[in-house]
């Protein structure tokens, strides 16, 4: 197959539309597929990434757009003579805005089937950033998107309810893989651990992973930072550090962090906590499931159904102080938490990025085929393709 991948977002930015972009493309290198990437042209952009030429497009530096991260690539005409030359099977929309919905456009005049992935909720994080005058107006534009592409592919139930309810249609669940080789409960020791508590041995290790930005509400977590019995642990940079280092002098800010040092701080947590009420789906909650740490969550969002309450983990209203720190301190008194890590380790390590991506490319297919059927429609009588 030949597949065109238009991305908002891609390297040197790290983040989970770029992550899941990064194994798709290697995933299609290994079936033997050729790939395109077409993305907003920022410093550093790789020119190739597993065997995928990376083209791209003007982008737009606007200051007051970052905050919400939104996307800064511009739609222009360049992009249908790359797909022209290219000449795709299938174009692939990864976290459709302003270039993914040109782009929609386009592929219905080429007659290019296009499939859509569903992972920013941009309206509920435009209202968290403090734009609410934007969010209704934001989350149309976002469905209207999603119901000009032939398939949606959403990484929750959550977010393909929310889909359904909204209009668009052909929505497919579609999660998201992890590396479970990588994150692993195998990392936890008391090495580690040791390091991360410093001179509070005794202290329990509670641990957020992610951009440090408004709609993450990592601010929610200062009532953990106040228990003398826990240390917090934050993982991640972002608009907000400087503000939430001051909100949280007890914890410890580690920065960026990736591969086997990422592994061993969600391994050595004693829980972890996302926050943020607006995750279409929440990647860092699946690796800490994978590590075997029992994960804290909103009621909100994607990331509760990744949770089997009691057993993997607890789905709390997280902004509540309270109802966290008594969701903690119930954690910690527990007698089965070594139960608890197995079932969160057993509930996600079946999920491997080959056998997500192997998902993917069906759903290729079968638009690669319905498009070919109805291009070349069969006489019903004759058996002849017109």
């Amino acid at each position: 197959m030949r597949v065109a991948i238009v991305t908002e977002s891609f390297l040197p930015s790290v983040n989970g539309v770029t992550n899941s972009v990064l194994r798709i493309l290697e995933h299609l290198e290994q079936s033997g597929d050729e790939s395109l990437v077409i993305t907003p042209a920022t410093e550093g952009v790789p020119k190739i990434y597993a065997g995928a030429k990376i083209k791209t497009t003007f982008s737009l530096q606007t200051q007051n757009l970052k905050p919400l991260g939104l996307p800064m690539g511009l739609p222009q005409r360049r992009m249908k003579h790359l797909l022209e030359g290219f000449d795709p099977d299938v174009i692939h929309l990864a976290s459709p805005m302003l270039m993914g919905g040109y782009v929609a456009k386009i592929a219905r005049k080429l007659s290019i089937p296009t499939l859509s992935v569903f992972q920013t909720d941009m309206g509920g994080f435009a209202r968290q950033n403090g734009f609410g005058i934007a969010q209704n107006s934001l989350q149309k534009m976002l469905y209207k998107i999603h119901s000009m592409t032939d398939r949606t592919l959403a990484p929750s139930p959550h977010s393909a309810l929310d889909l359904h309810l909204a209009g668009v249609p052909n929505v497919f669940l579609w999660r998201r893989g992890v590396d479970s080789e990588l994150f692993h409960p195998d990392k936890r020791n008391p090495y580690i651990r040791k390091q991360l508590l410093g001179l509070n041995s005794r202290r329990k290790l509670i641990g957020y992973v992610g951009r440090l930005a408004g709609e993450k509400r990592v601010q929610d977590l200062e009532i953990l930072d106040k228990q003398d019995n826990l240390q917090l642990i934050i993982v991640g940079e972002g608009s907000q550090r400087s503000k939430l280092e001051r909100l949280l002098p007890n914890a410890k800010f580690l920065g960026f962090k990736s591969g086997n040092e990422l592994a061993e701080i969600y391994a050595n947590l004693d829980l972890f906590v996302h926050p943020g009420p607006n995750e279409t789906f929440c990647q860092t909650v699946q690796e800490a499931l994978a590590s075997g740490t029992p994960c804290i969550v909103p009621k909100t969002g994607g990331a509760k159904d990744l949770i089997k309450s009691n057993e993997t983990g607890y789905v709390v209203d997280t902004s509540n102080p309270k109802a966290l720190l008594e969701t903690v301190s119930t954690h910690l008194d527990r007698i089965d938490q070594k139960l608890m890590r197995q079932n969160a380790r057993e509930s996600v390590a079946f999920r491997t990025w080959k056998t997500i991506n192997s998902e993917l490319r069906e759903h290729y297919k079968e638009l690669i085929e319905i498009n070919l059927k109805s291009r070349n429609p069969i006489n019903l009588k004759t058996g002849i393709v017109a």
